[in-house]
């Protein structure tokens, strides 16, 4: 899985993020408590947003309605088809870190 180990391997290098595997198949990254993503394999990653930051995203193209919450702003996917794709995933999730350390600080 070449695409979601770059991710990965991009996400884990910011300080206090930690990742494991989820109930539902999923690949969450957290800071602290707080998810700022998650894959599911090589195919789609999943965010939430704060709705003025989704609006922008979703208005650029760079996010979907998440397909559990479909039609509700907050929620997002990306899919991931190709580099242009996980280059994108690694920095909306660099976005979600940004946002959760400028609000709570990196967890010691």
């Amino acid at each position: 899985m070449p695409g979601m180990t770059r991710i990965a391997d991009e996400v884990l290098a910011r300080p206090g993020v930690t990742a494991g595997s989820g109930d539902r198949g999923e690949y969450s990254f957290k800071v602290g408590r707080r998810e700022i993503g998650h894959l599911h394999g090589e195919r789609v990653a999943h965010f939430g947003f704060p709705k003025d930051v989704w609006h922008e995203l979703y208005d650029a193209g760079r996010i979907d309605y998440h397909p559990v919450f479909p039609g509700k702003p907050g929620f997002g996917a990306r899919a991931i088809r190709g580099e242009d794709d996980v280059q994108d995933v690694i920095a909306l999730m660099r976005l979600n870190y940004d946002r959760v350390v400028a609000k709570h600080g990196v967890p010691s």
